[in-house]
């Protein structure tokens, strides 16, 4: 690999892609985003619009002839385009299976037609309500029934990794995947459901913290840095290829803690309320109990643990908020 290639971020105007374009100039490479600023946010990356290494399309992932110039043109792909938050996709299913499915598989084909390196991110989703916890990556999925929206996304998310894997096995091509669990850190919004956004959002406001459900579903949260840096590093790992990836923290937490600590790090005097899960997403709604990584897998071939504790990511997303004025 030369020292200084060119990478194709397909949603790179997204929380998670931005920061990765940061991680990617450093590093001395050259930077193409691709992002049809459905959820992306040009703030996201306006502060790179001018450098000489970087480029910005605004197109969908659908226009297929403009992807292919693109990924003729890179060296590597990091294919983040998806449908993004819970809110979303219960709102839009069938957008969000579309963009899935329908956009990673155009991508995959280039990517082949090109024989370029591509890192597929997928999600935690896909473990489903399976009660074996931490989750490991060739578990068994657990998914709901059909009539329960959420399941739509974790089925299509599974999809594309069958696809990927698919190509991997007949014809080589050089494609990782990683299963993301909850990512954190500034820039992040919680207009999708993203719940410690949403949580310092409402401290820092003096509203009340709208905890969904009972509050005790477990969660684990990692540090975009974190993450952007383990996708980086497995993109030039040559022996990750065709491997399946748990990317996650490792501290786990009721969602209603959650809420207690943010609180308890803003200073805020603001008060913790239930709300039942059909008030936000309706009445076909299933949450998923528990969500926990299991991240050895990540460690044998990195030896990568988090940088960031829990306290950590919280304190530097309340003071991102304090600095944007929100």
């Amino acid at each position: 690999m030369s020292s200084r290639e060119t990478f194709l971020i397909t949603g790179g105007a997204g929380f998670i892609g931005s920061h990765l374009v940061e991680r990617l100039l450093a590093a001395g490479n050259g930077v193409i985003v691709m992002d049809d600023l459905s959820t992306g946010r040009i703030e996201n990356i306006r502060s790179f619009l001018d450098h000489s290494s970087f480029e910005f399309i605004h197109c969908s992932i659908f226009e297929r002839g403009t992807v292919e110039e693109y990924v003729r043109r890179s060296d590597g792909i990091f294919h983040l385009a998806a449908a993004v938050g819970v809110k979303n996709i219960v709102r839009h299913p069938v957008r969000s299976i579309e963009t899935n499915i329908y956009g990673t598989q155009i991508v995959l084909n280039l990517a082949n037609k090109y024989r370029k390196r591509i890192l597929l991110t997928s999600t935690s989703e896909v473990y489903g309500k399976s009660e074996k916890v931490p989750f490991r990556e060739g578990d068994d999925m657990l998914l709901g029934a059909t009539h329960k929206p959420r399941w739509s996304y974790a089925c299509s998310k599974a999809m594309d990794e069958f696809l990927a894997l698919s190509f991997y096995r007949e014809t080589a091509l050089p494609v990782c995947i990683v299963r993301l669990f909850n990512t954190v850190g500034p820039r992040q919004v919680g207009e999708y459901g993203m719940v410690i956004p949403r949580f310092v959002e409402q401290a820092l406001s003096g509203q009340s913290l709208t905890v969904y459900g009972d509050g005790n579903q477990v969660r684990c949260f990692i540090h975009v840095r974190d993450v952007v840096e383990v996708i980086y590093r497995l993109m030039q790992t040559k022996r990750a290829q065709g491997e399946i990836f748990n990317v996650g923290g490792r501290e786990p937490i009721t969602i209603y803690e959650l809420a207690r600590r943010v609180v308890d790090l803003t200073g805020s005097s603001s008060s913790i309320i239930k709300v039942p899960y059909e008030q936000v997403y309706g009445e076909d709604f299933e949450d998923i109990r528990v969500r926990v990584p299991d991240t050895s897998k990540l460690v044998e071939f990195l030896s990568f643990r988090p940088s960031y504790t829990l306290d950590d990511i919280l304190r530097e997303v309340i003071e991102d908020f304090r600095r944007r004025g929100q």
